[in-house]
């Protein structure tokens, strides 16, 4: 039996739709983004121009960065808490929505603590707080997923915490906020994107909805991520807001592997970029996942349809794109690698990895890490 939520109440796609701010319920708002990005290219002063003209209440948390810790959630609830808001709205990227995700949820419900949603006793539902969420990267589809990637610096782990409750009410993908971002942030969430829909697509828990719309979305971000990176017109950034959000529908429901799983050890470690991690993973991830025979068909499947060895395609995009072709090239040092092996190791078999196609154990993950750290064949 499958239990299906694609996304919230609402989905509002197509340039110039942050104006549909101005038309949501609600009288306090409170606006959760990141450092400067959005400050200076004018977003959050239009944002606060459309909650002006409807004279609503507002107040602005910013400040949010890649890799949002456990404190940085903690901190920002406080402020969170004083303004008592009746809608948070998130704009920025992936780490920005998921730290409000857990923010509202944890104002909402005073007494619960990130110890407790980490745990899986988290409310499946908001009764009282609206989220919205407006993302300005093109990637984690954090704006339709009911996952919320928190750093735990403590045990220097990415942990994407799950419930109902952080699927955000409204998501709103306005391609002309996609166009201010640099083009490593485009390569870097475009990748993360990528990888979402092949993972969703060769997960054994998908369905017929979840593979198809995964297919989809592959399609899709293989048609536009390049036009994107090389003439970053606002057609094709819509395009790929629009196909990274659709392979968020199909992973919520299906489950990702272990790219994520590694990606998410390396990054709670070393900090690096998530996307990069999982555009290196990726062809690594796939060769090592098609010694199953249904993900062997699944990928031959794909290929045909794009007329092209899909791990061949995502080594030439890889390439294009500037990408090392291993963890070791992207700077992460070997001493370093070498020294949290072990930890690497343990926490790389842990989250996504759960749901790999392929069952994996500490021996085979072992072959799987240091293929991909020194860029050495699997095979």
């Amino acid at each position: 039996m499958s239990n299906l939520k694609f996304y919230g109440d609402e989905i509002i796609t197509g340039p110039g739709t942050l104006s549909a701010i101005k038309n949501l319920e609600g009288q306090r708002f409170f606006i959760v983004t990141g450092k400067t990005a959005l400050f200076r290219n004018g977003t959050i002063k239009r944002a606060e121009a459309f909650l002006k003209e409807r004279d609503k209440d507002y107040d602005i948390l910013s400040g949010i960065g890649a890799n949002p810790s456990v404190s940085d959630v903690e901190e920002g609830l406080i402020k969170m808490k004083a303004f008592n808001p009746d809608v948070v709205i998130a704009i920025g990227g992936g780490s920005v929505i998921d730290a409000a995700k857990v923010m509202a949820l944890m104002c909402e419900y005073a007494a619960l603590t990130i110890a407790e949603i980490r745990t899986g006793n988290a409310p499946e539902k908001r009764e009282r707080i609206m989220l919205v969420a407006i993302p300005s990267t093109s990637g984690t589809a954090a704006e339709v997923t009911r996952a919320a990637v928190i750093t735990f610096t403590e045990e220097n782990i990415k942990i994407g915490l799950k419930t109902k409750a952080f699927i955000p009410d409204v998501a709103i993908l306005d391609g002309e906020l996609a166009l201010s971002m640099p083009p490593s942030v485009m390569v870097e969430s475009g990748m993360d994107a990528l990888t979402h829909g092949l993972e969703a697509y060769i997960n054994k828990n998908a369905d017929d909805f979840t593979k198809t719309m995964a297919k989809g979305a592959v399609e899709g971000l293989l048609t536009y991520l390049r036009r994107s990176f090389e003439s970053g017109d606002l057609e094709s950034r819509q395009h790929v807001h629009n196909f990274q959000c659709l392979a968020g529908f199909s992973f919520q429901n299906a489950g990702l592997g272990m790219d994520h799983g590694i990606a998410h050890a390396f990054g709670g470690r070393f900090g690096t970029s998530h996307g990069l991690l999982n555009a290196i993973a990726l062809p690594y991830v796939l060769e090592y996942n098609q010694q199953d025979l249904q993900v062997a068909e699944d990928l031959e499947q794909l290929s045909r349809s794009i007329g092209k060895n899909i791990i061949e395609e995502i080594s030439d995009l890889n390439k294009t794109f500037g990408i090392p072709t291993s963890f070791q090239a992207a700077g992460i040092p070997e001493a370093e690698f070498k020294a949290h092996y072990d930890e690497l190791l343990k926490n790389s078999l842990m989250g996504s990895t759960q749901r790999n196609p392929v069952t994996m154990d500490a021996s085979e993950m072992d072959k799987v890490l240091k293929s991909i750290f020194y860029g050495e064949k699997l095979f």
